[in-house]
């Protein structure tokens, strides 16, 4: 019987400094792809002594990826761990490894944001600006240093962690476990998804549908105004009593207006639906976006958005 085949701790820690790195060739149509499969040559050459399984492997790991590039360390541990039990012998195919990367990078993505870019590193900048700005040096290299060793720390250790948890997968595909983790993912993913596509996909249609003139005493009559001081003040009051519609005489609904009344966000969803249709229909990321920007200019100059 052959010899198993391990990843040594050295070969992992070259996949964990490579994986620094995962953002170093982004692209429209796989995004991370590039930096993901550049990141996984150590343990590919270590596991594939053959050249053309080396080959096979890496077209494997130039399909669509992409993720936050922290939280992506546990997704290429619980990969390297599949990668060695298949090349020990286990049955386990490219949709299975492929099924596992897709069905974890989508709700860890939406973990690695608010806790990275939105809470982690404005702290540690507003403690290191707030040393800077009293004149200590500290400010700047706590900053650097804090930010990096936990950087560093938290790709290592989860990646790690990712590695010990896939070769228990692996060992356990006859009860089904990849199918449950990746359907899991997947509707976690979905809901993730779904609570962002209003934050992040924003469409404003500006035909007008409505103007009505408004009675007197609900907008601020600006002749009435004096350039003194007391008419800023008065200006002030008024506009804080009235709101936004009291700076003009008519009240303007927009069909925006009228859609948010309805279900907010409606449109974005619908856009979003649209894409991801497109997707499945296997038309090109690059087409779609240049669709979009197409559609959006026509859109801009017909005065429909």
């Amino acid at each position: 019987m052959a010899e198993k085949i391990k990843l040594s701790k050295k070969d992992r820690m070259s996949v964990a400094w490579r994986h620094q790195f995962l953002q170093g060739s982004w692209n429209y149509e796989r995004m991370q792809n590039g930096g993901w499969c550049y990141s996984i040559i150590p343990a590919i050459k270590k596991l594939y002594p053959n050249k053309d399984d080396r080959i096979a492997a890496l077209k494997r790991h130039m399909e669509f990826y992409n993720t936050h590039p922290y939280v992506s360390a546990p997704v290429m541990g619980v990969t390297l761990a599949l990668e060695e039990e298949r090349a020990n012998g286990i049955e386990i195919n490219d949709q299975a490894i492929q099924g596992v990367k897709v069905g974890m990078m989508g709700p860890l993505a939406g973990v690695g944001d608010p806790v990275f870019w939105f809470t982690l590193r404005p702290i540690l900048g507003a403690l290191g600006a707030s040393l800077a700005l009293s004149g200590n040096i500290i400010g700047p290299l706590l900053f650097f240093f804090a930010w990096n060793i936990i950087r560093i720390a938290f790709l290592w250790y989860t990646q790690e962690f990712g590695y010990k948890v896939g070769t228990s997968i692996a060992q356990d595909l006859s009860g089904g476990l990849i199918g449950k983790v990746t359907q899991g993912a997947s509707i976690l993913g979905m809901f993730i998804i779904g609570a962002l596509v209003e934050r992040w996909v924003s469409i404003s249609f500006t035909p007008i549908v409505s103007t009505v003139t408004q009675s007197e005493g609900a907008y601020i009559d600006w002749s009435q105004i004096e350039g003194t001081a007391e008419g800023i003040k008065s200006a002030l009051e008024q506009y804080s009593s009235l709101g936004a519609t009291g700076l003009n005489v008519e009240k303007v609904t927009t069909l925006q207006q009228n859609l948010d009344q309805l279900i907010p966000g409606l449109a974005a969803l619908l856009l979003t639906l649209l894409c991801c249709w497109l997707l499945k229909k296997k038309v090109s990321p690059i087409v779609i976006i240049i669709a979009l920007f197409v559609v959006g200019i026509l859109a801009r100059l017909g005065g429909i958005m």
